[in-house]
């Protein structure tokens, strides 16, 4: 079972995130082979982070609250919220196996919470800047609840558009960049 992870960060976290980055990395480390994406967000600045995220496939909703609950910043409290839920990796591969490469463009994590009627479940025809997408799901996964969409883009404006406004409560677009040990 494949799933979404998103800690935000605690405002005036970054020196604490900065400590445990070494305990982070070495704690994704872990699942490295369970992982389909993974990286932080930024704030408006794009400089500032402001989250992390993690796609990762697991056997069971308790084992993703364990991977999302037992992570070294959180356990700290470094992070404000988090937010798991069931995934379907509509495009069938990892970040790492995005044609569009690590640094070519500007990245970003499109996240539509859910209203109404299921929206955007099937993968849009123009793929080619698309580094990850599928819907989320409830624990069960029967029920739609949004989708996550990573984004190769020139602006936030043209990464929100990859989902159709009118079937969201709210869509969040993050400055994102590909995760792991520099």
């Amino acid at each position: 079972m494949e799933f979404f992870c998103y800690h935000r960060d605690r405002p005036g976290s970054l020196p604490l995130r900065g400590q445990l980055l070494e305990a982070h990395w070495s704690y994704m480390d872990g699942f490295e082979k369970e992982l389909i994406a993974r990286g932080p967000t930024f704030a408006e600045d794009g400089e500032t982070p402001s989250g992390s995220m993690h796609i990762v496939d697991l056997p069971n909703p308790a084992a993703a609250r364990a991977f999302a609950f037992e992570e070294p910043n959180y356990q700290a409290g470094a992070y404000r919220d988090v937010l798991v839920r069931r995934w379907r990796n509509l495009l069938g591969r990892t970040m790492w196996d995005f044609p569009g490469g690590r640094t070519d463009g500007n990245r970003y994590l499109v996240l539509g919470l859910g209203s109404g009627e299921p929206g955007d479940l099937v993968v849009p025809s123009d793929r080619d800047d698309l580094i990850a997408y599928g819907p989320l799901l409830s624990d069960d996964g029967a029920t739609w609840v949004g989708t996550v969409a990573l984004v190769r883009a020139p602006d936030a404006a043209t990464a929100r558009a990859v989902l159709t406004a009118d079937r969201y409560a709210d869509i969040e677009v993050h400055d994102w960049e590909f995760g792991g040990r520099r």
